[in-house]
């Protein structure tokens, strides 16, 4: 099959009549007609910044000359689903990336889809399920572009067995300001491959991506939970079912005593027996006001948890389930992120290596639940020895913590440091697309190749969280 690089023709060709819009849940509704206040999925921080549609993949070298070379920097965004600021360029340009979404060329016999970069995988995946494919690599939510994925190289619960995302990222072009377009993939400027693949958007603007996708037969998932009390049998678990696909564990991180550290290991495989492939239903629940900032306290998430955990009747439950609730079970409340109040949520993602993973996990889980905080949705999983082909992607070998709470003034933000500096002392690093307050010298001690990447940086292109943690 040609590249769309070197078949000028597959540009202007879409299918894109067969895709559904894009759908509600993006800031396409409210933040990117012009408007000036600008947040992540987090509302926090909150900037102003000029928003400037993308449609055409040759938009961008024109848009800055009609900007007079966007002095104040620019950024492209997708989604905006990146927690703290790494989608974020205060006073800058917000190039909206999410109507450059169609559809180039698509291989049934191969699974191999080629689209532009502000495709959503919620689009993709209406296109891709009833011909029988599914994403090799998803992460907890669908509202996220091609080129968002790429630019965090997005983890999933399989990552012991599929790695991140950019392992099955075959090609893409990147078209830098000065207009010079690359067609880059493991043979092909593979330098240039490897630093846009977990490159927080800064190495250029992606206008089309080619994806691998998996066969399946199913909607359905081969799902079982089971109950487990502590971090040693998380870990007992995440051995003996490391052939399975996808595995993953809710922990309640209000637990003391006998029930510090419980929680669901959540394991599935994608069904075997052939049955029905339908695009999802649109979601229709809505979260319609924004919480008062008390509402979620230690109590009333340590109330939930308890219900959460219990509901369960039995130790171990095993049931088909379709895979929207499995791996996208908030996707189908529209705006969920308004329970946490208008004051917005801060999320926290660390990775530590498997040696101090389990020291590591006991005491940070101790400092959480002696802190007085709660977070409301706790993920612990295992990541595997998968290398990523990204010079900056985040997972490495050993055990990934995420957690958010509602911000707190006076509270959050200090345990957030002792978290972060917590993280350090184990040997791990943290995210940056679920970041809002990682230090320079964190990010710098985390990703101690940010120098050699800053080279590949196109010069016009910056965001709040690169400023924060290089200067």
């Amino acid at each position: 099959m040609d590249t769309p690089a070197e078949s000028p023709e597959l540009q202007h060709r879409t299918v894109s009549a067969e895709l559904p819009p894009v759908r509600p849940e993006s800031h396409s509704d409210d933040q990117f007609e012009g408007k000036t206040p600008f947040s992540s999925w987090g509302r926090y921080p909150n900037y102003n910044a000029t928003v400037v549609p993308l449609t055409w993949q040759t938009d961008y070298p024109a848009i800055v000359k009609k900007y007079d070379g966007m002095p104040s920097g620019a950024l492209a965004v997708g989604m905006g689903r990146s927690y703290g600021d790494s989608c974020l360029l205060k006073d800058g340009f917000l190039l909206n990336a999410t109507g450059m979404n169609r559809l180039l060329d698509w291989d049934q016999e191969n699974g191999i889809l080629t689209a532009e970069a502000g495709l959503t995988l919620a689009q993709l995946l209406d296109f891709a399920v009833p011909r029988g494919y599914f994403l090799p690599v998803s992460p907890g939510t669908k509202y996220v572009t091609l080129g968002g994925a790429i630019a965090n190289d997005i983890h999933g619960k399989n990552h012991h067995v599929n790695g991140t995302f950019g392992c099955h990222v075959t090609q893409f072009e990147l078209v830098r300001s000065d207009g010079t377009r690359m067609h880059c993939s493991p043979t092909d400027n593979p330098d240039w491959y490897e630093a846009t693949i977990g490159g927080l958007g800064l190495t250029g603007v992606l206008t089309w991506v080619q994806v691998k996708l998996k066969p399946i037969v199913s909607r359905l998932i081969d799902y079982e939970g089971i109950q487990f009390h502590g971090v040693d049998e998380f870990l007992a678990l995440t051995e003996q079912y490391k052939h399975i696909e996808y595995t993953v564990s809710w922990v309640d991180c209000t637990g003391t005593g006998k029930n510090f550290a419980r929680g669901v290991f959540m394991i599935g495989d994608h069904s075997k027996i052939p049955d029905k492939l339908t695009p999802s239903p649109e979601p229709k629940l809505v979260f319609p006001i924004d919480l008062p900032g008390q509402a979620l306290n230690q109590y009333t998430v340590s109330a939930f948890n308890t219900v959460f955990f219990h509901k369960q009747l039995k130790p171990r439950v095993r049931a088909l389930q379709d895979y929207e609730p499995f791996f996208y079970p908030l996707d189908k409340v529209l705006h969920w992120n308004r329970m946490y109040g208008k004051s917005g949520l801060l999320q926290f993602q660390y990775a530590i290596p498997w040696a101090s993973a389990r020291e590591g996990t006991i005491a940070i889980l101790n400092e959480v639940s002696k802190s007085g905080l709660a977070s409301f949705l706790a993920v612990l999983k295992a990541f595997g020895d998968v290398k990523s082909p990204g010079m900056m992607s985040f997972p490495q070998a050993g055990i990934t913590l995420a957690l958010d709470f509602p911000i707190k003034p006076g509270k959050s933000f200090p345990l957030f440091d002792r978290l972060a500096s917590m993280t350090l002392d184990y040997g791990g690093k943290l995210y940056p697309a679920k970041d809002a307050r990682m230090t320079a010298g964190q990010f710098q001690k985390s990703y101690p190749q940010w120098e050699q990447f800053a080279r590949y940086k196109d010069p016009l292109l910056s965001s709040s969280f690169w400023e924060r943690v290089t200067q």
